[in-house]
């Protein structure tokens, strides 16, 4: 199994790990799908119901036709604050499941996490589209679309409790660099969006839509596709702007 080191700082690395096939595992090409949104819009909400609903949570990992990752295992600290890792990142970790998708594994200090091949990949983060050789790769992506009252008023207790901060702490930082990075970089990749998730896991409809759409990619993974590609993926590389739904 290859492994590709990546420098992530002092102390700190990641490494990759991938092949065409391990231990009997053979590779699959999957349909991936980009889910972003503000801080706080619900997009790893809407990503747990979709696997909830799809009644992929409490498989094994070796049997899931569907698998969730999230960007913000792609934070690393400096002193005293936290960064997003390079965009280069997230161009590997989604050429991996392109070009090697058999397994693909990824260690951040002592944790490692062992993604094994999947028909359906859900990707989200707030990031997830501002980088066009990134967003390009995404056969779906969603947008979860939460008004900005909502999504300060989940944020000020999530970080209250969960990260120990106080409430000048949390509110400041909103003001002067969260609301600011989401107005300069979040939000204007709402328009590359194919569909459009008001309330986020609130909206049960579009959920339902969005899971349905995901079962018929399963159904037809086991149809006769000669480039190796479910035909989903087929038809939706070879659409254009105009036939982009937006809901």
């Amino acid at each position: 199994m290859a492994d590709v080191p990546m420098n992530m700082g002092p102390n700190r690395k990641m490494s990759f790990g991938f092949t065409n096939k391990l231990n009997g595992i053979e590779g699959k090409t999957p349909f991936l799908i980009g889910v972003s949104g503000g801080t706080a819009s619900g997009e790893s909400t809407v990503c747990k119901r979709i696997m909830e609903k799809l009644g992929q949570v409490d498989m094994d990992h070796q049997e899931c036709q569907v698998v969730s990752i999230s960007q913000d295992s792609f934070y690393r600290d400096n002193h005293s604050n936290s960064s997003f890792s390079p965009h280069f990142l997230f161009k590997y970790i989604l050429t991996i499941f392109i070009i090697c998708p058999a397994l693909f594994c990824f260690r951040i200090k002592n944790q490692i996490t062992t993604i094994y091949p999947a028909d359906v990949v859900l990707f989200e983060g707030i990031l997830v589209f501002y980088f066009p050789n990134i967003r390009d790769l995404f056969h779906m992506k969603l947008f979860v679309d939460t008004d900005s009252d909502t999504r300060l008023a989940r944020r000020v207790p999530r970080d209250i409790k969960e990260r120990g901060r106080d409430l000048d702490y949390v509110l400041n930082q909103y003001m002067n660099f969260v609301k600011p990075a989401f107005e300069e970089f979040c939000l204007p990749t709402k328009k590359f969006a194919d569909v459009i998730i008001p309330r986020g896991a609130d909206n049960t409809v579009a959920i339902d839509l969005i899971v349905h759409h995901i079962w018929d990619i399963l159904h037809l993974k086991k149809a006769d596709t000669s480039a190796g590609q479910h035909p989903c993926i087929q038809l939706r590389r070879t659409s254009t702007p105009s036939d982009t739904v937006s809901r």
